[in-house]
This record gives structure tokens, sequence and C-alpha cells, in this order.
């Protein structure tokens, strides 16, 4: 039986790049390295909140396999417009907030890759409502 989504890996061009945007910009917690035999730091996971993780890996970016549907991530937040004005005055390009087709809050940004990443917030409407506690 699944219970969750564990984590989500990502290849990135610049690993130290890549930690700094997640841990700076969005405020996630590094969880521990990845280090080879010769002690050469090569991969870093995130903590996101509870039981949910990013996995960051340095590599060489290349095109998406043929066929894969990747479009971006979501990433839920509590207050939506306090986490849009936090992320702006760091300095990140943030699109403005508006209602999905859910009837959520979303805002777009983008990490140093361009990996799309969508910021949500769960509304009394949200059709999701019967599903997140």
């Amino acid at each position: 039986m699944i219970t969750g989504l564990a984590h989500l890996c990502f290849t990135v061009s610049n690993l130290e790049k890549s930690v700094a945007f997640y841990r700076d910009m969005l405020g996630l917690t590094p969880a521990f390295d990845y280090i080879d035999e010769n002690g050469h730091w090569y991969g870093q996971y995130m903590h996101v909140g509870e039981r949910n993780f990013i996995e960051l890996f340095e590599g060489k970016l290349g095109q998406p396999a043929e066929g894969q549907a990747y479009r971006h991530f979501c990433l839920e937040v509590d207050d939506i417009h306090a986490m849009v004005k936090t992320l702006r005055e760091r300095g990140l390009e943030v699109t403005d907030v508006k209602t999905g087709k859910d009837r959520s809050y979303q805002a777009w940004i983008a990490d140093p890759d361009g990996n799309r990443i969508e910021l949500h917030c769960y509304t009394p409407e949200s059709k999701q409502k019967g599903w997140v506690k």
C-alpha cells in the first residue's frame, strides 16, 4: 500500500547553487549529504516537511527522456501571499497569486536549472477539500 510521496529527485548542474536556492530562498532544511569514497560531495537530501524530501544530485543536464511527462512539482504553503512577498524580498521572480481550476491559490517560480515549481495554498473552496486535512 502506498502511504505517501517520499521524495522527488533532480539532477542539477550546480549542486552548491541548487542547495543555496532550496535552503536560502525556499527555506528548506538540508537533511543529509551524499559523499563518495573520495570525500566528494555529490548530492543533498533536503527536508520539505513531515516525511517529504527533495533529493539533488550533481550531474550533466540533458534533454528529458523521450516521452517524459514531467511538467512541474508543487509545494504546499500555509500563506501564499506572505510566501510570495518573502520570496520577492529575497530577489526571486514570482508570478502573481491566482486561483487555479482546482479553486486553490497558486503562484509560480523556477529553480536555478529552470524546473518549474508551483506554490500551492488550499482554500475552503479547493476541490481537494475532502482529501486533505
